[in-house]
């Protein structure tokens, strides 16, 4: 009997309900199913099998046209040839027999296996028979496998199969791990070409522009008689104005394959004429790529106090993301330390209570603080500033905690190169609790206190090394934060014998008067405030854990709530070190 007659002979049933007039129902396992079956057909030889792939070795892997050519277009293409599409036997050539079936197994399966030796030979076998999902898997693979000692290669690689995603990854790992990488072959493999692509770059991440000199020496003198006539050429893109004083007359001056070349010469003598104007006149100085700084990725450093714990925490904090990662924790500092940053990387805490100094380089991921030598004058509550490379101390008070307290007006810089301190003329006026800023290559001290709650701004210049009145505020601020910004200083929040303020000023130097622009949501006193990217970010202040940012092109404030719940007073712009 029929499956038709003995349907017509069972009777029908009587099915009412007009909900469910139709419903449709899928078997998630269905194609699984199928495909396992299919895949079984393969291993077996089986005759529903109608195309045979063989290798150059020999090999022959089976399949269907079906199911090959709607996977990837390479087979599409191959089967709708009419010559192959009669064919059930087709030589393969350019695989290697065991990657090709590995991808014919994926094709049947959906997985497949990648590892370290595979990795390569699969994605350009997978770009070939252009199957994206396994190119993609590769890439993502290799990525995880980028190391200084071979990011150069699989650029390389990533190049020469047209993998988009890797090449891009690949230049932004070697230009933030440059100072590993060219410690490496590979790098002295490159040619001259690739040497001064790569140190052309404004974004490599390079502290000091004495490793990029170091770098191009290196790789000349692997083969120095093939490569010393390409000195001149790559000399022109090393930034030797940048690079240090000491450094230049102690390895610059006296090298001998510079001293050989004239236009090398010439490179050394316009960097030492460089360092010689900006000790006299620094806005003198015309911009060439010499002397023009490398656009190094910046993040924050922030310190808070956490009192429960009786510790200063250290976070970092970036400001494109909100995030922020705790980088130490250190008892030795107090809330009423200074901070300060020089060359962008070293990181100085000034400990008022103990007149000591440390620095911090955070290039070095132990964050191990170096003790320098202690001030000069004790100083409580003092303030610090960062001034052509040189950090200043100033103010405030040597002895107690109080209104009452004798206030200090003297004021000692620390310089780097001699790792001394000294006397420099001291300020007009005695104050403390004011805020400091530096703008063309001058130091204010704004506000502050004196017996009274103060609206006065004073400027230092360290060529003339003499003081100067400047237009004051238009109110007192005590406390107050200070940023500097595309040649505009702005004094922020801040406190008087009445009120913590919301309220921000801004001073240009060229018409020499501060102009009130928009107030921020909360008002803040003792903030941190650091300069980046275009923006200005105000920091904590009254024990607030949230960020405004000030965007000057719109006179207009906007407020993030960081992951830092202790009271912040400090922040410091530093560059990405290379580990973060």
């Amino acid at each position: 009997m029929s499956v038709k007659e003995e349907m017509d002979s069972v009777q029908k049933l009587d099915l009412k309900s007009y909900k469910y007039e139709s419903e449709s129902f899928t078997n998630n396992f269905h194609k699984d199913k199928m495909f396992k079956v299919l895949q079984s057909s393969r291993n077996k030889n089986d005759r529903f099998c109608d195309i045979k792939l063989q290798t150059d070795d020999g090999t022959v892997i089976y399949g269907h046209k079906n199911i090959l050519a709607s996977a990837t277009p390479y087979f599409n293409a191959m089967f709708s040839n009419f010559g192959e599409s009669n064919k059930d036997l087709v030589n393969i050539k350019k695989f290697d027999s065991t990657i090709l079936k590995l991808l014919i197994d994926y094709i049947y399966t959906g997985e497949i296996m990648i590892t370290r030796e595979n990795a390569q030979v699969v994605l350009a076998a997978a770009n070939l028979l252009q199957l994206e999902y396994v190119k993609q898997a590769c890439v993502e693979f290799i990525q995880k496998q980028l190391d200084p000692s071979n990011c150069l290669g699989i650029k390389v690689f990533a190049d020469l199969n047209n993998c988009i995603e890797l090449l891009s990854k690949c230049e932004e790992f070697i230009k933030k791990q440059f100072l590993e990488m060219v410690k490496y072959d590979e790098f002295l493999s490159l040619s001259s070409e690739e040497v001064i692509k790569l140190i052309s770059c404004n974004d490599i991440a390079v502290p000091f522009e004495e490793k990029v000199y170091e770098c191009v020496l290196k790789w000349v003198k692997h083969e120095l008689n093939l490569r010393k006539h390409l000195l001149p050429n790559l000399m022109e893109h090393v930034r030797l104005s940048l690079i240090s004083k000491a450094y230049l007359l102690e390895n610059v001056v006296n090298e001998h394959l510079l001293n050989n070349d004239p236009k090398c010469k010439n490179y050394v003598f316009e960097a030492l004429h460089f360092n010689l104007i900006k000790s006299v006149n620094p806005s003198a100085i015309p911009e060439t790529i010499r002397n023009k700084p490398r656009r190094l990725p910046k993040i924050v450093l922030v310190f808070s106090w956490c009192s429960s714990k009786n510790k200063c925490i250290i976070s970092w904090y970036d400001p494109a993301t909100n995030q922020v990662q705790i980088a130490s924790e250190n008892t030795d500092f107090r809330q009423s330390s200074n901070v300060c940053v020089v060359k962008d990387q070293f990181v100085f805490v000034v400990n008022c209570e103990q007149q000591s100094v440390v620095m911090l380089d955070t290039y070095l991921q132990s964050h191990c603080f170096v003790r320098k030598p202690d001030l000069l004058v004790s100083r409580l509550s003092l303030r610090v500033g960062v001034l052509n490379d040189c950090i200043y101390a100033i103010g405030c008070d040597d002895e107690i905690y109080s209104y009452d307290y004798r206030i200090v007006n003297t004021v000692e810089v620390f310089s780097l190169d001699t790792q001394k301190w000294q006397m420099v003329t001291s300020m007009p006026s005695k104050k403390s609790y004011f805020g400091v800023g530096v703008l063309n290559n001058l130091l204010y001290a704004v506000g502050g206190y004196s017996g009274g709650y103060l609206k006065s701004v004073d400027c230092y210049d360290p060529i003339k090394d003499s003081w100067a009145p400047i237009a004051e505020m238009s109110i007192s601020r005590n406390n107050v934060g200070v940023g500097v910004l595309d040649g505009i200083m702005y004094a922020i929040g801040g406190s008087n014998e009445s009120e913590i303020h919301k309220s921000v000023e801004a001073y240009n130097p060229s018409d020499g008067v501060w102009t009130s622009i928009a107030d921020m949501h909360m008002c803040r006193d003792n903030p941190g405030v650091v300069a980046l990217y275009g923006l200005l970010y105000v920091i904590g202040g009254n024990k607030y854990n949230s960020v405004e940012i000030y965007n000057p092109k719109t006179n207009s404030w906007s407020m993030k709530t960081v992951s830092i719940s202790d009271p912040i007073y400090g922040a410091v712009v530093v560059n990405r070190p290379p580990y973060l």
